[in-house]
């Protein structure tokens, strides 16, 4: 699901070309937050049967097992046959601490520091190799476009990979493939037709690469420190968006666009090597009954479960509704010069939401307990939405920025959101499920852009922006309420014990 304000995939700085009217929605880890699901994700039950026990939890709070595979907090590995149980946490504000001492969160974590570096240097360095060639803006744009169109089209199938293979070896394979296919857009005298054929697909990794990630960080580390770990997650996206945007530009001034993507390949199999030396083997979550699934019997049965809880597909609906009140986002060219200010004037505007969420993902994390949380979820919701309506008031460019740091702070009900799904999907379809709604989520962030893009065609920015801000509000009350009706179960599976260290 979604980050704070926008995994999986998992909230980042934009990414704008030279030249190019507005950058596309940034990164998001859909799949990369929440916490453990407590249910068994070496269970025989099928997704299917899944579906069944999932409505029946929205009226009578399921009694789940526990989970087998996760290390304990000082990094020792735990069994789902063990007898005892700990609480969720001692002292849920501990979170970050403890996750930090499990040597495979670690692992993950580095890795995923390198892959964010080298998304964003390849980012800037791809988009300077086209214009070079091209010198046309309009090439830059779709070079950017291309960094996440493939994961609309690719994640309703390629995150069920996540469920069909072992997890850390489906991790391995995408860093390698993609510095296979990175390293190739480098060669000099590449036409722009090759280097965007290659780009698409050395962005469809992400999918299976993502969904792989966010699933086997919850048999790692579980409950509260799933929710620290994942926070950890999207601040290290922030930072490593702004290192691999501002070192991009140096790199590529120093030993040029095409060596500079080349080189950039390394930072994948770097990536891969950590995984490969820091995380162990796990099998198949779907191996268990003695024969894999193909591809497309993992998708059906993954949207199925999907789509026959319903408390997923709330919690599917308050993610996507990011594509809402990240509008602005998409007009902050347009707000700067009617505001009278310039491209700094924009960058400010389109930071404003990152530093929210990043301000808000932290209060609600380190000083809000788990069950609260759950509770202030949909007011949260609302509150995203809210400071649209005030554009009525035609503000001033202080006053915008104060009012997307405003909107980004209450988006962090994603974490919460993205921890709810945790703890209602099985454990043996999550990688298809966080898949499915991150193709959603990116859907929905494009397309939402992209209809505020064009309707300021035909009427006023601050019309576009406070319609924006009534449907995300009226939507946000209607989830709201549908989320205080069927909530107790997921709030009962936060607070089930994990289980000890064998």
């Amino acid at each position: 699901m979604g980050d704070p304000h926008m995994d999986s995939r998992e909230a980042s700085v934009p990414r704008q070309a030279r030249g190019t009217a507005n950058p596309p929605p940034p990164e998001t880890d859909a799949a990369g937050t929440g916490p453990d699901n407590t249910a068994d994700p070496s269970s025989p039950r099928s997704p299917a049967a899944a579906v069944t026990e999932a409505d029946r939890a929205a009226s009578d709070p399921p009694a789940p097992s526990s989970p087998s595979g996760p290390d304990s907090p000082d990094g020792t590995a735990a069994t789902g046959d063990s007898d005892g149980g700990s609480p969720p946490s001692s002292d849920w504000r501990s979170g970050y601490r403890d996750v930090l001492r499990v040597p495979e969160y670690r692992a993950l974590w580095s890795a995923h520091a390198l892959a964010i570096t080298g998304n964003f240097l390849l980012n800037i360095a791809l988009t300077v190799l086209v214009y070079q060639q091209t010198s046309s803006a309009l090439a830059a744009g779709i070079t950017l476009a291309l960094t996440f169109i493939p994961q609309v089209v690719g994640g309703p199938l390629l995150s069920g990979l996540a469920d069909i293979f072992p997890r850390r070896s489906v991790l391995i394979v995408c860093d390698v493939v993609r510095a296979v296919l990175v390293a190739a857009m480098g060669i000099p005298g590449l036409p722009t037709w090759a280097i965007w054929g290659l780009l698409f697909l050395s962005t469809l990794p992400l999918v299976p690469f993502g969904a792989a990630r966010a699933a086997l960080m919850s048999e790692i580390v579980q409950g509260e420190r799933y929710i620290a770990g994942s926070a950890i997650l999207q601040l290290t996206s922030q930072a490593g968006t702004l290192v691999g945007l501002a070192a991009g530009g140096w790199i590529v001034s120093v030993i040029g666009a095409n060596s500079a993507v080349m080189y950039n390949g390394l930072t994948f199999l770097a990536s891969a090597a950590i995984i490969h030396f820091g995380v162990r083997h796990r099998p198949a979550p779907r191996d268990e009954g003695g024969s894999r699934q193909s591809l497309w019997q993992a998708t059906r049965d993954g949207t199925r479960v999907v789509l026959g809880d319903s408390r997923l597909r709330t919690l599917g609906m308050f993610a996507w509704l990011a594509g809402i009140y990240m509008m602005p986002y998409g007009l902050a060219n347009p707000l700067a010069d009617e505001a009278g200010g310039g491209s700094t004037a924009a960058g400010f505007i389109m930071a404003g939401p990152s530093l929210g969420a990043v301000a808000g993902g932290l209060v609600l994390t380190r000083l809000i307990s788990p069950t609260t949380r759950m509770h202030m979820m949909g007011p949260l919701a609302v509150a995203a939405s809210a400071p649209l309506l005030l554009w009525m008031a035609d503000p001033p460019l202080w006053a915008i920025v104060a009012l997307l740091i405003t909107s980004g702070a209450a988006a962090s009900y994603q974490f919460v959101a993205n921890a709810a799904f945790v703890l209602c999907v099985p454990g043996e379809g999550r990688g298809l499920a966080f898949g499915l709604v991150a193709a959603g989520l990116q859907a929905a962030q494009g397309i939402g852009i992209a209809l505020a893009s064009l309707l300021v065609e035909v009427t006023s920015t601050q019309a576009v922006i406070v319609g924006a801000g009534a449907v995300g509000v009226l939507s946000a009350l209607c989830l709201a309420l549908h989320w205080s009706r069927i909530s107790h179960s997921a709030i009962d599976l936060m607070n089930t014990p994990e289980p000890a260290a064998s």
